[in-house]
């Protein structure tokens, strides 16, 4: 059976920590602490685990170059462990085009303007990869965006965020175990 890769999308370093663009970045960290696995800086431009899932395969994967060069890692990533369905790759990103908070599982689609969606589609050739979407929210300005994702969070939506990472992984949890049908079913209307 075919591995799964799940990759958290964010920006390497202290200065980008715990900020909206790392929202995939920290459900990937709660995802390995929760499965008792550590995340080691691999040959691929990531920090991966190894382990198993109900008895299936896994890779967890958090990309050690910016957001915006997410396929880097990600396409050598897929072609080292041989994933060729990109239906086995689970990418958690950030979203600007839901509120803070919401939480949506998709299969392929549009890319809705996000760099690192847009360097991975390039590298994987394909833009039907499974996507864990966390909202972040849009800022007030247009002009704001890199601002917003990028800068530090107010502690009440800090809170919301942190909510929606952990459900982001009981999402991904349930994919694993049920596949990524039901897990929209059950994710997709809270």
């Amino acid at each position: 059976m075919e591995r799964t890769l799940i990759v958290g999308l964010g920006n390497p370093g202290k200065k980008y920590a715990r900020t909206r663009h790392n929202v995939g970045t920290d459900a990937i960290e709660i995802l390995a602490k929760r499965l008792g696995v550590s995340l080691k800086v691999g040959r691929d431009r990531a920090q991966v685990a190894e382990t198993r899932v109900n008895g299936h395969a896994v890779v967890l994967a958090i990309p050690t170059t910016y957001m915006n060069d997410s396929g880097e890692a990600v396409g050598p990533l897929a072609r080292r462990y041989k994933i060729d369905n990109p239906a086995h790759i689970i990418i958690v990103h950030d979203e600007l085009d839901l509120e803070p908070g919401i939480l949506r599982l998709k299969v392929g689609g549009g890319l809705a303007g996000h760099n690192g969606l847009k360097s991975i589609s390039s590298h994987l050739h394909t833009d039907d990869y499974v996507r864990v979407r966390i909202g972040v929210g849009k800022p007030s300005s247009k002009d704001d965006g890199v601002d917003h994702v990028l800068s530090s969070i107010p502690t009440t939506e800090r809170r919301i965020l942190d909510v929606a990472v952990e459900v982001a992984v009981d999402a991904i949890e349930s994919i694993l175990s049920g596949g990524i049908a039901a897990a929209m079913q059950d994710f997709n209307g809270r």
